[in-house]
Order: C-alpha cells, then structure tokens, then sequence
C-alpha cells in the first residue's frame, strides 16, 4: 500500500474547491453583495507554487469575480466558477492540460467533490470537512478551511519534492 507521503511525489497539479477550504465557509452579506475571507498564508503558497511551475486549478460551484480576481493574481491557472457537475470540469481540465489522475492532488470539503476525490492521485480535505469526505480521502488536513489547509498540503508536497525552503521562496 502507497502511503500518503509517497503518493506526494508525482504531483504536478493542484486543484482546490473555494467555500469551506480556501475559505473557511461562511458567507457575508453586504449590501447585496457576497463577500468571503481568504487565508494569506494560502495566498502564499498558491503564488510560490505556481511561480516555481505547478499547475494550480480552482473548480467552484461559488461565482464570484472577487474571488476568481484574487486567485488569478496569485497565478492560480484556471478558475472554473459555477461548477455544477466537479468532475465533468475534472475530466475537461484533464484533457485541456494534459495532466494524468496520479499528478493531481484535490482538496475539498462536501459531497460536491466526493467524485472526483475518488479518482485522483491523492485526495485531501480540511479538518472540517463533511463526514462523507473525511472517511474517504488520503489525508485530512489537521487545519479547518479558510485556516491554511491548503498550505498545508502545498507545502507538504513540495517539502516531499525537495522544493519548498529554496532560494525562490524569498522572492515575493
């Protein structure tokens, strides 16, 4: 049996779902509009990886150009925002960037995401994350959404890769 650290290796991809793990979840409204908080630690890993080359994907159900715009910036890849059906977007994104299921590591949080988290090289998901998901993926995360969970396995997977404490760390 593959442990989780191993199945680390061949990851070249990241995608993560937004509401419950890049965000902790909850909704703000204010005057009409939708806002959400996002971890800066994160943001920080999301940029570095995807300064140092990894392919970082987002595949949301949530619609918000806020979001999409500060993920953009970071140099995430892709945003895919009103995701009805997560691994018919999988499956598009796979055949768009050619990656294999074995490279990808998922995080996400509830049952929208349960079927693609069964095909991917290693699913993830944060500590809060619905029962369902917890009993299923490769690891959980000991951080809730919105608290650094993706930081977490980012920097996990780069530590693994020999690819995280290097001189481009450094360079904001």
């Amino acid at each position: 049996m593959t442990s989780y650290k191993e199945k680390l290796n061949p990851v070249t991809t990241f995608i993560f779902d937004v509401d419950g793990v890049l965000t902790d979840g909850s909704v703000l409204l204010f005057n009409d509009e939708v806002v959400r908080t996002m971890n800066s630690r994160d943001g920080y890993a999301l940029q570095f990886a995807a300064k140092i080359g990894y392919r970082i994907l987002i595949i949301t159900g949530g619609n918000s150009p806020a979001v999409e715009k500060r993920l953009l910036n970071l140099g995430v890849t892709e945003v895919c925002m009103k995701a009805s059906d997560k691994l018919e977007v999988y499956e598009s994104l796979k055949a768009k960037y050619n990656f294999e299921d074995e490279q990808v590591l998922y995080m996400g949080d509830d049952i929208p995401d349960y079927n693609v988290m069964q095909i991917v090289g290693v699913s993830t998901c944060p500590q809060n994350a619905a029962v369902e998901i917890k009993a299923m993926c490769d690891y959980q995360s000991p951080f809730a959404g919105g608290r650094h969970c993706a930081r977490d396995v980012i920097e996990q997977t780069l530590r693994v890769q020999g690819k995280w404490f290097t001189n481009k760390a450094f360079e904001w």
